[in-house]
């Protein structure tokens, strides 16, 4: 079984996949979508989305990440492929699940599962972009408004030649809703020859082996459930709960890359995320919250977390 960390935007970027990763579990991490758009983005768009094409397109703890681009124009976003190889990267995704609105007004995202030539043509494109020695992956939902269009589409990226599909398991329309439809892609399954990934309401190692007993997957991708339990994917593979404790010596090192950042307000935001995330699995991030919630400062929250750990003993 791999476990895939999924490419959540706004969330799940170069730090966090540091730290996910470094926790252990994860096989294979994806970028946020690099949105493209007319024109092949410049070196620097490349290397804010995925630093990590700069050291070997992988994480610290040696994880490979792969870049996910997101677009409705197929040469484009086939020479954007070919350049994002150019400058390192080992592996090319492809967005067909985004259900932001901003995204699908612009032909982009979950809007494309309204045509499954679309999905093919741009996959396509993509394809004969790129290098054989680079995989080529799609991810997508199980339809715009209603799931009428599932199988289709993922035919459609098959036969375009994606290499692998992860599929979420709901509609654009039904968002993040629970609950997460893993019977359909159970159905994709049997329509496609290529391996299938399950993504979707994974919050516990139950829920995993739940979700491959229906889905029929071998692999997962897990998000949001892993920002809230950051050690979901080693328990999966049979490690251990990550326990308060150890969990705050992994927040304070988070929250001193936030505090370096030369743009504070982000840095600020990036902490209280995380640690609002983790008070789902943890009263005692609940807590640190509240107390928190009210500072602007990054040296300021840095500091409350660091003497949290102090006082349970932890040194990052």
């Amino acid at each position: 079984m791999t476990i895939t960390l999924a490419p959540m935007e706004g969330v799940v970027d170069v730090h966090m996949r540091d730290m996910l990763t470094r926790i252990s579990g994860f096989d294979l991490c994806v970028t946020e979508f690099v949105r493209v758009s007319q024109v092949v983005a410049p070196a620097e768009w490349y290397f804010k989305y995925c630093p990590e094409l700069k050291t070997d397109a992988k994480t610290r703890a040696g994880v490979p990440v792969h870049v996910q681009l997101m677009g409705g124009e197929a040469q484009v976003m086939g020479d954007n492929a070919a350049f994002a190889v150019e400058l390192g990267a080992t592996g090319i995704d492809l967005n067909f699940g985004c259900p932001a609105k901003t995204v699908n007004r612009h032909m982009a995202g979950a809007a494309l599962l309204q045509w499954p030539e679309k999905l093919f043509e741009i996959c396509s494109a993509v394809k004969k972009s790129l290098p054989a020695s680079v995989p080529l992956s799609a991810k997508m939902r199980l339809g715009f408004e209603d799931k009428s269009l599932a199988l289709d589409n993922a035919r459609a990226l098959q036969e375009a030649g994606a290499q692998k599909l992860t599929v979420h398991a709901r509609t654009k329309l039904e968002g993040y809703k629970a609950p997460a439809h893993w019977e359909w892609i159970a159905k994709i399954c049997e329509v496609v020859d290529i391996p299938v990934v399950a993504n979707g309401e994974i919050w516990t190692p139950e829920d995993a082996q739940k979700c491959r007993e229906i889905s029929g997957c071998h692999d997962i991708m897990i998000g949001r459930g892993a920002i809230a339990r950051p050690s979901l994917a080693r328990e999966i593979k049979g490690g251990e709960f990550a326990q308060w404790a150890e969990m705050l010596g992994w927040l304070e090192i988070y929250c001193a890359l936030m505090q370096d950042t030369k743009r504070p307000k982000w840095g600020e935001g990036r902490m209280k995320q995380w640690i609002k995330l983790l008070g789902r699995t943890y009263p005692e991030a609940k807590q640190l919250f509240d107390r928190i919630k009210p500072m602007k400062d990054p040296a300021a929250i840095n500091a409350i977390v660091m003497n949290e750990a102090r006082e349970v003993g932890i040194c990052a």
